[in-house]
Parts: C-alpha cells; sequence; structure tokens
C-alpha cells in the first residue's frame, strides 16, 4: 500500500515546477487557504437570510472543525509518520514542517467545514466549501508537504467531526438558540 501511496503523491509533486505562476497559486491556496474559508464562514454570522438556519450550521461547522483537529491530535500521539520530502518522495515548494504527516491538518479543517455545511442541509454552500477543501488538499501534496493518504486521512477525520457534531447539535434546542443568538 506505501508504494501506491508514494507513486501517487510523486505523481501529484511531479507536477510542481513546471509552471511559475501554478506553483504561486498552490503556495498562495495551501498557504492562505484554511484562513479564508474560517473567514468565509465567519463573515457569513451577520447574514439576514434564514438567519437562525444558517447561524445553526455556522456553529456546527466551528465545533466540527474543532473537534476534527483535537482528533488529529490524538491520532498524532499514536501515528508518527514522516513527511514525504524526508523520505525522498516528493520536492518540498515551501519551508520544512516541524511535527508530524499523519493526518493533514489542513485537509481535516477544510472538510470538516464542508461536510458540516452539507450535513446541516447547506448544500449550495456546502459542495462551494467541498471544491475548495478539495484544492486545498490537493494543494498539501502539489507542494510535496504530505502524502496522498494524509489528505485522505485528514478528510475522514474531517468529515467524522462533522458528523459526530451534527449527532449532538441539533438545531432549535435551548443550547443551539443561546449560541445563534449571540449579537
Amino acid at each position: 500500500m506505501y508504494e501506491l501511496d508514494a507513486a501517487v503523491t510523486h505523481a501529484i509533486n511531479g507536477l510542481a515546477e513546471r509552471s511559475a505562476a501554478v506553483d504561486f497559486l498552490m503556495i498562495w491556496v495551501s498557504t492562505i487557504g484554511v484562513p479564508l474559508l474560517v473567514l468565509a464562514v465567519a463573515v457569513q454570522w451577520w447574514r439576514r437570510i434564514d438567519r437562525p438556519q444558517v447561524r445553526h450550521v455556522l456553529v456546527a461547522a466551528g465545533l466540527s472543525f474543532l473537534l476534527g483537529l483535537a482528533l488529529n491530535q490524538l491520532i498524532l500521539l499514536f501515528i508518527h509518520r514522516m513527511r514525504p520530502y524526508d523520505g525522498g518522495v516528493t520536492h518540498l515548494l515551501i519551508p520544512r514542517s516541524a511535527d508530524f504527516s499523519f493526518p493533514s491538518d489542513h485537509a481535516t479543517a477544510t472538510f470538516a467545514i464542508a461536510a458540516a455545511f452539507l450535513l446541516h442541509g447547506s448544500r449550495r454552500v456546502g459542495f462551494g466549501f467541498l471544491a475548495a477543501a478539495a484544492l486545498v488538499t490537493f494543494s498539501r501534496v502539489y507542494i510535496g508537504t504530505h502524502y496522498a493518504s494524509d489528505v485522505l486521512g485528514g478528510a475522514l477525520t474531517g468529515v467524522i467531526a462533522a458528523f459526530a457534531v451534527r449527532a449532538v447539535y441539533w438545531q432549535d434546542t435551548r443550547i443551539d438558540r443561546l449560541i445563534t443568538g449571540i449579537l
């Protein structure tokens, strides 16, 4: 299985350094993708249309994001996977990372947001976030910082987090009304 993972990772990373413009775009997406998605979630708090539903989805997305990253920290206690550039699989386009490779926090964060929107009924916006999540995760392999399985594992962690939040955070409960009524 490692050979397939390394081959896919190497193939995606092999697209790098063919176009300075594409390299710049992938580095930019990788660097600013998560903060932009978080900002895109946050600015919707003040939307006037269907405010209680929108705010419920936004809170669910934030909780999914946080739970997904917390799950990653638990996984990192047990799995210490080296980065693909340390194993000679990829050529790195950005500075080295100090932490382990699996799972990808970028993939977890972006897929948790997208899955939360989709699971809570905001399909149109959710599919937009899903496309952005796919681009961010692809960029992480393209720039050489993650194996393909790292981003797949991160995406799975994000989706699991969103399902967990969906199971316990229901719309129109007392706590939901309290949280969504702020501001």
